[in-house]
């Protein structure tokens, strides 16, 4: 990728940190909702290099964090049928459900993944695009393929052309498992809490190529508070730090755009056109928050045909979440992942309790990845984010 260097540069990012610490007067919690976000604030170490008086939240925008234990145990169930092709991304393969007493693979407590279903003789593969599932199902006529649909408003725009092509190519062998989440109703799930403590946010540059960013002015005004559409690489970070905290100091609450060479305001509006023709808005339950009214996508009524819930009789189905999991507290900024009783010992990379532990854009992941060693080696875990 061309000129990724030039947005790491160390000098660069001193000369932020400098000027953040310069206007900085007072103590500032600013939520990253993004979990890519995350991993490069603890990568990077980010946080360690900010001034003590501003503490970085991280949010639940990791859409394989957030996707409902009852969905992955949906997925087990419908992936476990003789008869299923399962197509995943290949980073919810390792999530947890709650229980699937039939997989010899089982983890601790019972809880099983997609893994322990391919491990046991389902038919799950990994796919890089939504389309290959579409391709499967074509080759695969006397199979049922069902493609896992998860993620952000980001993904949205390439599951609905799934969905739209398989209607428009008469299959009748595909459906999807649907787990769209939407940003905007998440944040204001977290700005409406009695215990909210967030004051800014890092918005999400990848949901904001997509949709744009006039959804956030509403959020902005009513619950006055600056939000930043922000990149991904360090000197981005640090700039919409930056444009954050001077807001924060200068009493303002609006919109902007760090991201610029990517992001623009109105969005890519033909992809917003097909999400809406395909799906429509619905309630979702977030896994360790919740349900948030009217956050997540379904399938629209003229595409009902392809929702994998209703073929395989799933949709009723109830799990519980791991009691010893803190991942909403996590997810919500509330917590960090330190702070979690079973972080590094009942719950690991290789034993995970939750989601965040095993994805990519997983807080805790991102902890036990880049900040473990020094932890085992008896440093303590410091910096800006002491929450």
């Amino acid at each position: 990728m061309k000129y990724v260097e030039e947005y790491r540069d160390a000098a660069a990012a001193k000369q932020y940190v400098a000027a953040i610490a310069r206007i900085v007067t007072r103590p500032w919690t600013i939520m990253e909702i993004c979990g890519g976000q995350t991993h490069a604030i603890v990568k990077y170490g980010i946080d360690e290099l900010l001034p003590r008086q501003i503490t970085l939240a991280h949010g639940p925008g990791c859409p394989v964090c957030v996707t409902s234990v009852e969905l992955i145990d949906k997925a087990l169930r419908i992936a476990a049928q003789q008869n299923v092709i399962f197509c995943s991304f290949g980073d919810m393969l390792r999530v947890p459900g709650s229980t699937i007493p039939t997989s010899p693979n089982a983890g601790p407590g019972g809880t099983g993944d997609l893994f322990s279903v391919k491990a046991a003789g389902g038919d799950v593969r990994i796919v890089y695009s939504p389309m290959d599932a579409v391709q499967i199902a074509k080759q695969n006529p006397d199979k049922q393929v069902v493609f896992f649909a998860v993620g952000f408003e980001t993904t949205a725009p390439a599951n609905a052309m799934s969905v739209y092509h398989a209607k428009q190519s008469g299959l009748t062998n595909y459906s999807v498992l649907v787990s769209h989440v939407l940003v905007p109703p998440a944040m204001e799930a977290i700005l409406s809490s009695p215990t909210n403590c967030v004051q800014g946010f890092l918005a999400a540059g990848h949901v904001c190529t997509v949709m744009g960013y006039t959804e956030y002015y509403p959020i902005a005004a009513k619950y006055r508070v600056p939000i930043v559409v922000t990149g991904f690489e360090p000197l981005d970070l640090l700039q919409g730090i930056y444009m954050c905290v001077l807001q924060l100091e200068q009493g303002r609450c609006e919109v902007e755009n760090q991201y610029g060479r990517a992001v623009r305001r109105e969005g890519n509006v033909p992809a917003q056109d097909l999400v809406a023709k395909v799906f429509r808005v619905v309630d979702r339950k977030w896994r360790g928050i919740g349900g948030i009214p009217r956050s997540g996508l379904g399938l629209a009524d003229d595409y009902a045909q392809f929702d994998a819930e209703t073929r395989f009789g799933v949709s009723q189905y109830t799990a519980q979440e791991d009691p010893e999991c803190i991942s909403g507290l996590i997810m919500q900024g509330a917590r960090r992942p330190e702070q979690c009783s079973a972080y590094g010992s009942r719950c690991t990379s290789d034993h995970p309790l939750g989601a965040p532990m095993v994805s990519s854009e997983g807080a805790c992941a991102a902890y036990y990845r880049y900040r473990r060693l020094r932890t085992e080696a008896g440093a303590p875990v410091e910096g800006g984010n002491r929450g």
